[in-house]
């Protein structure tokens, strides 16, 4: 039996646009490993599993249920030790947890100002209300306030990827010669934006864009299986 992986969609199911889960994704084809994916929408999360997590990416396993994408990728790891490694050793689980910490605290607050409100226009009437009413209290802004300065964010946003660029010099993937789990942890974070975003936050000339243009090509160009708002 495949693995279920458990996913985020709007109206349209095949738009599944998680950062988070599509790090798990990109980790499961990785490893080479058979998985189903079930996209839901937000109201319907915490009914999954019996309420095993309020957030996904949540993974079934046969009788396991592991949550949080870092996490996922441990057990991963842990569990198939002798399929490709997401990490190659405690240095680059090290390194992964770095590359989160940056992804979390600098990429995604700056890709939430600029796609939130894409993002609720993607949802299903129901779903739009809840996100209207988390975001704009979590955010202290209504989404047309946000709307409204998602351009000035947006052109502020390449100067956030400095140290990106900084490590491209030395290498084609933050993993060395290959993609590792950190590469896909940032790797989440544009593909969110690449989904759901009507701005490319990405010039084309940028060596960012160039190793996210790889990333989509990976693992049989699952990355590009979903189309691109932009």
């Amino acid at each position: 039996m495949p693995m279920i992986l458990y996913g985020l969609c709007g109206e349209d199911p095949s738009v599944h646009f998680s950062p988070h889960v599509w790090k798990v994704i990109m980790a499961l084809r990785h490893k080479g490993l058979d998985y189903e994916l079930r996209p839901v929408p937000f109201t319907e999360v915490p009914k999954l599993e019996d309420g095993f997590s309020p957030t996904v990416p949540i993974l079934r396993d046969g009788d396991t249920l592991v949550r949080d994408s870092f996490d996922i990728a441990l057990y991963l790891e842990k569990t198939y030790p002798d399929l490709p490694s997401l990490f190659c050793g405690e240095g680059g689980q090290a390194m992964a947890r770095f590359v989160e910490g940056f992804s979390q605290t600098v990429l995604h607050p700056a890709i939430t100002k600029i796609a939130v409100a894409d993002i609720h226009n993607l949802l299903a009437p129901t779903d739009r209300v809840y996100f209207r009413k988390t975001r704009e209290a979590r955010l202290s802004q209504t989404l047309e306030e946000l709307a409204s300065n998602r351009f000035t964010e947006a052109a502020e946003f390449p100067r956030k990827l400095e140290p990106i660029r900084h490590t491209l010099k030395f290498q084609p993937w933050l993993g060395g010669e290959g993609p590792l789990f950190a590469d896909y942890i940032l790797f989440g974070a544009f593909q969110w934006a690449r989904v759901t975003s009507s701005i490319d936050i990405l010039k084309t000339d940028d060596p960012v864009r160039a190793w996210f243009e790889r990333c989509l090509d990976l693992h049989g160009g699952i990355g590009r299986s979903v189309r691109a708002a932009a």
